[in-house]
């Protein structure tokens, strides 16, 4: 069993050896997700649905308290819609799946698989608002999309994902970019104190803003390997689909007035960065919010006392279940401990509670945190407040590691050739002067193959040049190799 026990560590590749590889052999290991017989697709299987479900109801309820409600629309969407705006289609159509043909005939106009839904909407609002006692409409709906993405990765970039966009309407331009900015902060909120991701607030560059869009809103992760992952966007879509699809209002001074919309979403990509941010060679490190089993009980001892032990385990298991902690118990007679250590440990369980005879004779148990593997020796009657307390502090251990990660793969630069450097050497973010050329942003990513992450709304420093040309700078931008 030694040997079986050495084994089941050295399937995981280092992360330094080859960190994709490290990604599938983890989220594999873990038994998340399977690969499905549709190219880029994936089979969500329970462990890693559940993190999903709990990121949904968590967001859920917040959402929720803000005022917005749930709806669903179709996710097939006539082509007609996609071009009454523009500058959408074109965004989209690289990525778009058609259906033409249906009960073995052919289709009077194509239909898209919903990328998103602000054009289906659009059309919805038209019918519902008719005057300023209409506004606003805060809807948010929970769906699949599909994008046909050329390269593919489970969670971060699938040809299908599941997500949450918010679709809302107002009267004026400030209520609704107070919309975009109120929901930015939720995800931020979330993200972090859920989570236990830092992120970097900021708009977009004109670049790299949705498509349709007055002004785009992101937060950035970075990963373990230096990549970046945009966690979540917040859209301020001024009247630009309001005017597409006509969604006028008789306004108080009794005109025809166009409404402000906005759009937000997050999306199971949450799960990649969360694994990407946390996971260590040993494998998956669960944040205590998310995980699926946040402690999981391992009773141990010679065969004399096993069904005393067992038995007492299964009283605290009880206990703690009760207090709303999601609990498990592995009390298989046929499989060692050390073998059990390991399994919990590559599925990032924050918490094992291990209990041996011995330790029943003192009314004790011992609490190992998966995030630094200390062990804890507490006493059974006073268990849960013990839990709870570590639970927390798991959390807040793995925040300020990733904050301290990304302080320390964070790299101000002042020219291209910096940049390229560091890319080159390093992994990590940089912080770079922009001039606002857009020729000037090509060129960052044609050299660097970096991309402008956002123009961070507090950047650690201001830069006052130019990266690509030298001339003077209008933002202080991150850049990073992304996902």
């Amino acid at each position: 069993m030694a040997n079986d026990d050495k084994q089941f560590v050295t399937e995981i590749t280092p992360q330094q050896e080859d960190f994709s590889r490290w990604y599938i052999d983890v989220i594999k290991k873990a038994d998340l997700m399977d690969y499905s017989p549709v190219r880029g697709c994936i089979v969500f299987k329970p462990d890693g649905f559940e993190i999903w479900e709990h990121i949904q109801s968590e967001l859920d309820r917040r959402f929720k308290e803000t005022g917005h409600r749930n709806a669903y629309f179709p996710m097939f969407i006539p082509e007609s819609f996609f071009q009454k705006e523009k500058e959408h289609v074109e965004g989209f159509n690289p990525e778009l799946p058609w259906v033409t043909e249906a009960g073995g005939e052919k289709l009077e106009e194509r239909l898209a698989i919903r990328p998103t839904s602000e054009t289906m909407i659009g059309h919805m609002y038209q019918k519902w608002i008719q005057s300023y006692r209409d506004l606003p409409v805060l809807i948010n709906q929970w769906a699949n999309v599909v994008r046909w993405e050329k390269r593919t990765l489970p969670f971060l970039r699938t040809s299908e994902f599941l997500w949450q966009e918010g679709h809302t309407a107002h009267e004026t331009e400030a209520e609704a970019r107070e919309e975009t900015m109120q929901m930015l902060e939720i995800y931020r909120d979330f993200v972090e104190n859920f989570l236990a991701i830092p992120v970097i607030m900021g708009q977009k560059t004109p670049s790299e803003k949705f498509a349709g869009a007055v002004d785009t809103y992101s937060i950035e992760a970075m990963m373990k390997d230096g990549r970046a992952v945009q966690a979540g966007t917040s859209h301020y879509l001024g009247t630009n689909f309001a005017e597409a699809f006509e969604i006028k209002y008789l306004s108080r001074d009794n005109t025809q007035e166009f409404v402000h919309t906005t759009s937000w979403g997050v999306s199971t990509r949450l799960i990649g960065s969360m694994i990407m941010v946390h996971g260590d060679d040993r494998g998956l490190v669960l944040p205590p919010k998310v995980a699926p089993k946040q402690v999981m009980i391992i009773p141990i001892g010679p065969p004399k006392t096993r069904d005393a032990v067992v038995a007492l385990s299964d009283q605290l298991f009880t206990e703690l279940k009760k207090a709303g902690i999601r609990v498990g118990i592995d009390d298989r007679a046929d499989v060692r401990p050390g073998w059990k250590f390991n399994e919990y440990e590559m599925r990032g369980i924050p918490i094992r509670l291990e209990i041996g005879p011995r330790d029943m004779e003192n009314g004790v148990c011992v609490l190992v945190s998966r995030i630094s593997g200390e062990k804890k020796t507490v006493e059974l009657s006073n268990l849960v407040a013990e839990v709870k307390a570590l639970l927390e502090q798991i959390h807040q251990e793995m925040f300020e590691r990733a904050k301290q990660f990304r302080e320390d793969h964070f790299y101000s630069v002042d020219t291209l050739q910096e940049m390229k450097d560091s890319m080159e050497e390093k992994r990590g973010f940089t912080l770079a002067g922009w001039c606002g050329s857009e020729a000037c942003e090509k060129k960052v990513k044609e050299e660097t193959g970096a991309t402008s992450r956002n123009i961070p709304f507090k950047p650690a420093e201001v830069k006052h040049t130019c990266i690509s040309c030298g001339q003077a700078a209008k933002h202080t931008v991150v850049f990073a190799r992304a996902y």
